[in-house]
C-alpha cells in the first residue's frame, strides 16, 4: 500500500504533499518505500537511489 506507507515516510518532511506525491511514484515505479522517515534509500535498491528529477536530484524520498 503505497498510500499508507509513504505517509509514514512522509510524516517529518518540510513539504509533506511534496514528499508523498515523489514517494507514491517511487512506489509505483520500484514496489518499495524505504523504512523510517529519511535515510535507508538503498534498501530500495538501484530502482529507488537512481531516479532522478528533472534537475538531477534523486526524485525518492
Amino acid at each position: 500500500d503505497c498510500g499508507g506507507l509513504c505517509k509514514g515516510r512522509c510524516r517529518l518532511h518540510s513539504r509533506p504533499n511534496v514528499c508523498t506525491r515523489a514517494c507514491g511514484t517511487c512506489c509505483a515505479r520500484c514496489k518499495c518505500v524505504p523504512p523510517g522517515t529519511s535515510g535507508n534509500r538503498e534498501m530500495c535498491g538501484r530502482c529507488y537511489t537512481d531516479m532522478t528529477t528533472h534537475n538531477n536530484k534523486p526524485k525518492c524520498p
